[in-house]
């Protein structure tokens, strides 16, 4: 069962359906169906959406496989609160007006931190 992987994979459901919901009311605004229709606000709405679902997938895949693997509980729990952590710092950094650059810097290197080392956890633990 995996416990601890439903939490994070259940929060992100809820921050990608946030951040799918400020695509919608861009789209209302702009009012613009499909497409960017050139208005930048929907534009970063819709990056900082795709960003999300681009990044969140392999990084709950990779989560997932670490608490089947045995991984301890603490060790999951600061994989999924890196990855949660990071895509809510990148969004709000990405979508905030003017951009605060340092979020989503941040937001980036946990990300890619994360993937970095679930993927050698679980490769260790398969090859050892």
């Amino acid at each position: 069962m995996l416990a601890i992987t439903a939490i994070y994979a259940s929060l992100m459901g809820l921050l990608f359906i946030t951040l799918s919901a400020n695509v919608i009311r861009c789209r209302f605004k702009a009012r613009v169906s499909v497409g960017d229709g050139g208005d930048p606000a929907l534009i970063k709405a819709i990056r900082s959406q795709a960003n999300c679902a681009e990044y969140a997938p392999i990084g709950l895949i990779l989560l997932g496989i670490s608490e089947i693997q045995g991984a301890p509980g603490w060790a999951v729990h600061v994989l999924g609160g890196a990855l949660l952590g990071a895509r809510v710092l990148h969004a709000y950094g990405f979508g905030h007006r003017p951009q605060i650059v340092w979020m989503r810097q941040l937001g980036i290197v946990l990300t890619m931190a994360m993937i970095v080392l679930a993927a050698l956890g679980n490769l260790g633990h398969a090859l050892i």
